[in-house]
């Protein structure tokens, strides 16, 4: 089956159970993921796989558009008021979710993996916890725009989410050397483990990344006008993501920061800016059917028969860190009621960070450890991208948020007459 046809597929089946979720009052994304799910379980028919780099590359695409529209949300001025309690919260939630999965994982190895000796149980348990950090926005950004979302809950999420990923990357980043010096994939081989061997990694990848985007920022801000008709600024818009997901793989660094700090500094250099974060919104729906059909697609469920308990107890201790840090983190921050109670539900999806963590993982460390850390970390994918935005979605209805936008621009309407 040719790539013009599949892609035919993945998107007429997630565009149809996109409405059907839409019409039972659920979230669109699930639908995509429905019809992923679908189409993973006829693959003998729908043969998608010899296809899967031309399908990744859409998704890889995908995520830079997002991360580009994340960074709209970092206007100085914004984060001047709201900077302490964004950056309290996050930091209460990742700690929140590294600290209780590295917990639950040390205690439950015993039980799941007896063989493990003590380095490999430490290192499991280190492991996961700081993949746990990380969260997948992507998900949560398309239930704020089907259901037209406004509040302070709301504008939370987007800043907590950016952020929690540069803290998730740093503390992954810390981590990996010291589990390759508990259980090396070569014991012949020593690690000198020095300050600067576990950092360098994480600071490279961080600076290097908000560097990259910072540069491009300025020049996409230069090179756009506030009088440049809508498909030029789509051109150009377009073009500088790109660009910024390229150089981030030519690089080895994250195309996620890249494309956030592009955002971001565009957002703040130019009050036009808004322009080209809107052609974008405008061009990309159809590569989100895409993205989330083909994760859908790519899901093993036979993962829920071979995870065993260990599974639920990481996706069910992940969760309890992120929505307590999270409260604690608003209570703290004397951050809005709203955000306290229901912020954390929000934070839950997992995918894109995760998976790439997941690949340096069987890249250095021994099968014995990197499978079952692998198959965990795919499981919980499944239930995060398959539950997440339910749990989002109703997050912000009980936060009171859903359709607000609406009501805002409906308040502006006749101001600008």
């Amino acid at each position: 089956m040719n790539i013009i046809i599949v892609l035919s597929i993945f998107i007429g089946l997630g565009f149809i159970f996109g409405k059907i979720a839409s019409k039972l009052k659920l979230p669109t994304v699930s639908g995509y993921l429905i019809a992923g799910l679908l189409i993973g379980i006829f693959k003998k028919f729908i043969n998608f796989e010899p296809h899967l780099p031309v399908l990744n590359t859409i998704s890889e695409i995908t995520l830079a558009f997002i991360a580009f529209g994340i960074g709209s949300e970092f206007i100085i001025g914004n984060l001047k008021k709201s900077g302490k309690t964004i950056l309290i919260i996050t930091v209460l939630e990742v700690l929140g979710a590294i600290g209780l999965v590295f917990l639950s994982m040390y205690l439950f190895v015993p039980v799941a993996f007896p063989n493990f000796s003590p380095q490999e149980r430490l290192t499991f348990s280190i492991i996961l916890g700081t993949m746990s950090a990380a969260t997948a926005p992507a998900a949560t950004i398309l239930v704020i725009k089907q259901f037209r979302t406004k509040g302070p809950v709301t504008n939370t999420i987007l800043p907590v989410a950016a952020l929690d990923d540069v803290l998730g990357i740093i503390a992954f980043g810390i981590a990996l050397p010291i589990a390759r010096i508990l259980t090396p994939l070569d014991p012949s081989n020593t690690i000198d483990f020095t300050f600067w061997n576990i950092v360098k990694g994480p600071i490279i990848e961080v600076f290097g990344s908000l560097a990259l985007g910072l540069v491009l920022g300025v020049l996409l801000s230069f090179v756009t006008k506030a009088l440049d008709p809508q498909d030029e600024i789509q051109v150009k818009t377009i073009f500088f993501v790109l660009i910024g997901l390229g150089l981030s793989q030519l690089l080895h660094l994250s195309p996620l920061l890249v494309n956030i700090m592009l955002g971001a500094t565009l957002a703040n250099l130019r009050a036009h800016s808004g322009r080209s974060f809107r052609v974008i919104s405008n061009f990309v729906p159809v590569f989100y059917i895409i993205f989330f059909s083909t994760a859908g697609a790519t899901l093993d469920l036979g993962i829920l028969v071979t995870v065993g308990v260990i599974g639920f107890i990481y996706v069910i201790a992940r969760a309890a860190g992120k929505i307590g840090g999270a409260y604690a983190g608003a209570t703290i921050s004397k951050a809005d009621p709203k955000v306290k109670k229901y912020l954390g539900f929000a934070l839950l999806p997992q995918g894109g960070i995760s998976i790439g963590l997941s690949l340096l993982v069987t890249k250095y460390l021994p099968n014995v450890v990197a499978g079952p850390i692998v198959t965990i970390i795919l499981f919980s994918i499944l239930i995060y991208e398959s539950f997440g935005p339910i749990f989002a979605k109703i997050s912000l209805s009980k936060a009171d948020e859903l359709f607000k936008l609406d009501l805002v621009e409906e308040e502006l309407e006749p101001n600008s007459l």
